[in-house]
């Protein structure tokens, strides 16, 4: 039977072409940041490689920036900094949402009203705003900018777990893990979250451009990643102020950034339509 549902999953995932395109897109970008010291042409630091703001040619496809670094170089090592966003955003937001949403769901009365209030709050408050106020007392840094985004947006992974653990936590199986004296914890952690991950998976991949995009606009703002790194929204930044004279500076970061985001939608979308049939999409 187990094998059954197995192909039956995998012959899904073959046949969906949201799921099976996001997948090539992020197989992609994955593979060059694994190898972006043997596929960038220079390194993203080293300044003159070119004259300055030197347009696409067939020594520098991408270009040259107001320093002379090489375009292409820099645009492929922000593909480590984009995953390493995607990455570090995630753990902290699925451990922070996962935990209060099962502590919530589980416990009831008056624990789920205390943190229901706090997951209500920082969910009504704009996450940019509160993403700004965090980063103004943490520190600019690109660490501190992916906890603060991820300080404004476990909350939408709390809601569905709390609704996910309040219809399980009565059933028969949780009841008969009561009876062998299992702790609470162990009940939620062994026997709750299990049943939590399907939607937990298309979850993170659904928030992932997000905590993408969200990252990259405080880098844009100044506020997360600092030169010399090759933030994809600190590019951006530069590149505006020359939008005139060198249009292309911003705009291969900007189309990294659209591909990368595109295809964590489409894996998401995908995913969403194969491991939970009752929202696939029209």
């Amino acid at each position: 039977m187990h094998n059954a549902r197995l192909k039956d999953t995998l012959h899904d995932c073959l046949h969906n072409r949201n799921f099976m395109i996001g997948l090539i897109m992020i197989l992609s970008v994955c593979f060059i940041a694994i190898f972006a010291q043997q596929l960038a042409p220079y390194n993203y630091t080293k300044q003159g490689v070119g004259g300055r703001m030197v347009a696409p040619n067939a020594e520098f496809w991408f270009g040259t920036d107001e320093l002379g670094r090489d375009i292409l170089s820099r645009t492929i090592f922000g593909t480590r900094v984009a995953l390493w966003v995607a990455f570090l955003g995630a753990v902290l937001q699925l451990v922070m949402g996962v935990s209060v949403g099962l502590i919530c769901g589980y416990f009831g009365k008056w624990i789920d009203r205390i943190f229901s209030f706090l997951t209500d709050l920082t969910w009504c408050i704009p996450g940019t705003i509160l993403a700004l106020a965090v980063v103004t007392i943490m520190g600019k840094g690109l660490t501190n900018t992916v906890i603060a985004i991820s300080l404004v947006s476990w909350a939408s992974y709390a809601r569905p777990v709390r609704a996910k653990t309040m219809g399980l936590k009565n059933m028969a199986f949780i009841e008969t893990g009561k009876a062998f004296g299992e702790s609470s914890a162990s009940l939620m952690f062994r026997y709750i979250l299990p049943n939590v991950v399907p939607s937990l998976i298309v979850m993170v991949s659904m928030n992932l451009p997000g905590t993408i995009m969200s990252t990259t606009t405080l880098s844009y703002l100044g506020l997360g990643s600092q030169a010399p790194s090759p933030d994809w929204g600190l590019a951006l930044s530069k590149g505006m102020q020359y939008i005139s004279r060198a249009p292309w500076m911003s705009l291969f970061p900007g189309v990294a950034l659209v591909y990368t985001t595109l295809g964590f939608n489409l894996l998401g979308e995908g995913l969403r339509d194969i491991l939970d049939p009752h929202m696939k999409s029209q």
